[in-house]
């Protein structure tokens, strides 16, 4: 478990405030949507956005420049799923999903939390243009509803937290599965190629513990435009680029420490006096902020600085861009089909797969529940799994963005609603089975 601490408390600090930032953000968009200013809110969206050097732009696809919400969903998004690929990696290192034996549970629990919705949504669906939205109701948000579970404080058992955390990243990964695979237009071979020569090339300075985060960002850049041209959606790169990115500090702790404690002690007299320092000052400073950089690896180093930039500018922007949806006015029904199979996945389908193959999985003694955990706080985060948004708004856009905006619309109402819901449902069965006072929940 202590190998877990930092990860995940770290996890919990950079993701639950962005989830609060991102329902105002979500609400904000709604209400533009169907204001005066709806018009010039949807259009704003449609203006090209360029970076370009001589004749070559690189937010251009084919040779046309990006429009603002492609830039969003195509540039901004990728570089929130390289920080999902960090956060996976790290998991998988050091985290629940580092064993077996630990993440047995939490897999099997997202494995049900994605089969049953996509199932429900298919029998809904099936035979009609709604139908390309199958993965839409599988997702779900961490942000979200890890936001949600903080509202109890201490009530919550750590268990129970690691547990949300655990399948809400084997269901990101399940997501990027499907991006990758069910989402792939026509392919380039010539630039995919490339695109793969880049990343062994990324793979091997890993391996040779080439530390430069500027050369593995440069690179990551190459590699999603050479995506972006290839067919295989542009997002996907920032996830493969950071499964390459170094996890191995280039200076161990221990000899850190050391490093510090004779830089001290060599460090001159300080003359309070004086309002500069010395060059021997300076020199021993300037070793210390050395091995201070050293002693934090790429993969942490990225992490922790890109949480800011992701949760409180790339995650927000996204919302407003993508969850404008027109209530009234607009061509077609405001809710159809689509609208009510994507409620019914996320609500209904998300509980019942987590819950359903949790048990399944601790009745036919796979594993156990893990301490803190019982049926009743089982069933509440279960609830909490349908928390959908960021990546579910994500896939709707992929399905209907270029081929049907009513869907596309409907698709978006069913994400907010079924995410509140969701949230709503699980925050009421939480509180009651939760106990009543902070630290009296057992297990840590």
């Amino acid at each position: 478990m202590k190998t877990f601490d930092y990860s995940f408390l770290s996890f919990l600090k950079h993701r639950v405030n962005g989830g609060m930032v991102l329902m105002i953000v979500a609400v904000l968009a709604m209400v533009v949507a169907n204001s005066p200013w709806a018009d010039a809110y949807h259009a704003f969206w449609s203006h090209p956005v360029s970076l370009q050097v001589g004749s070559f732009n690189l937010f251009s696809h084919h040779g046309e420049p990006l429009t603002l919400m492609a830039f969003i969903n195509d540039a901004l998004m990728a570089v929130f799923f390289f920080s999902v690929g960090l956060e996976i990696k790290r998991e998988v290192l050091v985290g629940e999903l580092s064993s077996l034996r630990q993440a047995l549970l939490p897999i099997i629990a997202a494995v049900g939390g994605m089969l049953i919705p996509v199932l429900l949504y298919f029998a809904l669906t099936a035979g009609t243009p709604a139908a390309d939205g199958l993965a839409i109701p599988m997702a779900t948000d961490i942000a979200f509803s890890l936001g949600v579970l903080s509202l109890f404080g201490k009530r919550v058992p750590l268990s129970l937290k690691i547990f949300l955390t655990a399948f809400a990243v084997v269901d990101d990964i399940g997501g990027i599965l499907v991006i990758a695979f069910g989402y792939t237009s026509h392919l380039d071979a010539a630039y995919l190629l490339g695109a793969l020569g880049v990343l062994l090339l990324l793979a091997v300075a890993n391996r040779m513990r080439v530390m430069s985060r500027t050369f593995y960002c440069w690179a990551g850049i190459v590699v999603w435009y050479l995506f972006l041209q290839s067919g295989v959606h542009a997002t996907i790169a920032g996830v493969l680029v950071a499964f390459t990115i170094p996890s191995i500090p280039c200076l161990n702790v221990k000899k850190y420490i050391a490093r510090i404690r004779e830089n001290v002690a060599e460090f001159p007299h300080f003359d309070k006096s004086s309002i500069l320092l010395t060059p021997n000052q300076i020199d021993i400073l300037k070793s210390i902020e050395s091995a201070s950089d050293r002693v934090i690896s790429p993969l942490q180093f990225m992490e922790d600085r890109m949480h800011g930039m992701v949760n409180y500018l790339i995650m927000p922007l996204f919302a407003f861009a993508n969850a404008g949806i027109t209530l009234s006015g607009a061509e077609g029904a405001v809710a159809g089909p689509v609208t009510y199979a994507i409620v019914i996945g996320l609500v209904l389908g998300k509980s019942v797969g987590i819950y359903l193959f949790t048990w399944l999985a601790v009745r036919s003694r796979v594993t156990a529940l893990p301490q803190g955990m019982n049926w009743q706080n089982v069933a509440g985060v279960s609830l909490l799994g349908g928390i959908g948004f960021t990546v579910s708004l994500f896939i709707a856009n992929l399905s209907f963005g270029e081929t049907d905006e009513v869907l596309l619309n409907q698709a978006k109402l069913g994400v907010l609603v079924g995410t509140v819901l969701a949230g709503v449902l699980g925050y009421v069965v939480l509180r009651y089975v939760l106990p009543k006072q902070e630290g009296a929940s057992a297990g840590t």
